[in-house]
């Protein structure tokens, strides 16, 4: 279980370590590095990421894909709308509140119609890729830095699945304890 769990956050750990890439001005590669270390720089970016993975991994069956393909499609679509000159009031809030909800959702074990959850994580998705996008990098590959974030994002939602997996599954209190620390973390942001 250890072993399959740092097998999976090598890949994450070694995308953070990156950074003498990431100055700005340095274009598609400069962009991409951006991209990718944007979800995992920011806590509660990280935390949701890889709540919407552990949640689609405990509810299960198709969900294990809908949610996270949800999320990542709806993530692209906003953070190139945020790269366009969209405006979105509120995105923090939002950001915040998918964090208090997808711990709400862990810890009580909620599994809704397949269509219902999807829907939930592609709105969550919103927020968070008008977040992303709207912190393009100046003189940054616009492509290269959402292609940056939508890998680091399905990275952080296979972690997710991972500790559903392997923790949720032979420690169920784990789960509802995981979703009481998320819930505290979107409070916290909210009362911020």
């Amino acid at each position: 279980m250890l072993t399959r769990l740092m097998g999976a956050l090598v890949p994450v750990l070694t995308m953070m370590a990156a950074p003498a890439l990431a100055h700005t001005g340095m274009g598609s590669v400069g962009g991409f590095v951006h991209g990718l270390l944007h979800p995992l720089t920011g806590l509660d970016h990280l935390l949701a990421m890889i709540a919407v993975g552990l949640w689609a991994g405990l509810v299960g069956g198709t969900a294990r894909i809908a949610y996270p393909v949800a999320f990542v499609s709806a993530m692209a679509l906003a953070g190139l709308w945020a790269m366009s000159g969209g405006q979105l009031p509120g995105a923090e809030v939002g950001i915040a509140s998918s964090l208090l909800l997808l711990g709400l959702a862990i810890a009580f074990n909620l599994s809704p119609p397949l269509a219902a959850g999807t829907l939930v994580c592609a709105v969550f998705a919103i927020f968070h890729g008008f977040a992303h996008g709207a912190e393009l990098p100046e003189n940054a590959s616009g492509v290269g830095y959402a292609i940056g974030f939508v890998i680091a994002t399905a990275t952080l939602h296979g972690v997710g699945l991972l500790l559903a997996s392997q923790l949720a599954a032979r420690m169920p209190q784990l789960a509802r304890i995981a979703g009481g620390g998320l819930i505290l973390a979107g409070v916290a942001i909210l009362s911020s």
